[in-house]
C-alpha cells in the first residue's frame, strides 16, 4: 500500500474535520452565551413584574387614607398599566426595543416615587404595618430590579465579544447573531432629582 498516495487526501480530511469543529465551536458558543442573555432577560422581566403585583397593594393601602389623591394614584395605574404593554423579544432585543421598555419602566418609578412623597402627609399612613410592609417590599424590589439589569449587561459583554472578534466576526453573521444592546440608564438619570415637599 502506497501511503503517499493517500497523504493528499488525509490532509484535506484533517483540514475538514479541524474547519468544521473550529466553525461548530464558534457557532456553539455563541448560542450558549445568547441562551444566557435570555435568561438574563427573564430575569429583569420577573424583578419589574414583582413590582407591577406590589403596585395595587401599595394603591389601595393609600388610597384607603389618601382618598383626594387620585390624580397620583391615576398616573401610578396608568403607568403601570403601559409598562405591562411594552415587551420586548429577547431572542432580537433591539436598541429601540429596549429604550421603549426602559421609558415605560421609568414611568412607573416616577409615579411611584411621587405616590410615595404624598405619603408624608399621611402620619396615619407612614404608621400603618401594611404600607410599611409594602414600602420595604418595593425597596427591595427597587433592589432586585437593579441587580437584574446588571446582570443582563454582564451577560450581554461575553455574548457581543465573542460574535464582534475576528475571525468569528465572519461567521456569526453567517448564522444569524446579531450584537446585543445592553441596558442603558433612562435620559436625564445622571441628573439628581429634585425633591419638592
Amino acid at each position: 500500500m502506497d501511503f503517499k498516495k493517500f497523504l493528499p487526501w488525509i490532509i484535506v480530511a484533517v483540514i475538514v474535520i479541524a474547519g468544521y469543529s473550529w466553525i461548530k465551536g464558534i457557532n456553539n458558543t455563541a448560542v450558549t452565551l445568547n441562551q444566557d442573555i435570555e435568561e438574563s432577560w427573564g430575569n429583569v422581566q420577573t424583578a419589574y413584574q414583582r413590582r407591577n403585583d406590589l403596585i395595587p397593594n401599595i394603591v389601595n393601602t393609600v388610597k384607603g387614607y389618601a382618598e383626594h389623591e387620585k390624580s397620583t394614584l391615576t398616573a401610578v395605574i396608568e403607568a403601570r398599566a403601559k409598562a405591562t404593554q411594552t415587551t420586548v423579544d429577547p431572542t432580537n432585543i433591539t436598541p429601540e426595543q429596549l429604550e421603549a421598555f426602559n421609558k415605560a419602566q421609568s414611568g412607573v418609578s416616577s409615579t411611584l416615587s411621587r405616590l410615595l412623597l404624598t405619603v408624608e402627609q399621611y402620619p396615619n399612613l407612614k404608621a400603618d404595618q401594611n404600607f410599611l410592609k409594602l414600602q420595604d417590599e418595593l425597596a427591595s424590589t427597587e433592589n432586585q430590579i437593579l441587580t437584574a439589569r446588571t446582570r443582563f449587561n454582564e451577560a450581554v459583554k461575553p455574548y457581543n465579544n465573542h460574535i464582534k472578534t475576528f475571525p468569528n466576526s465572519l461567521f456569526a453573521g453567517i448564522f444569524g447573531f446579531k450584537e446585543k444592546t445592553y441596558f442603558n440608564a433612562v435620559e436625564g438619570a445622571d441628573k439628581a432629582p429634585e425633591v419638592k415637599f
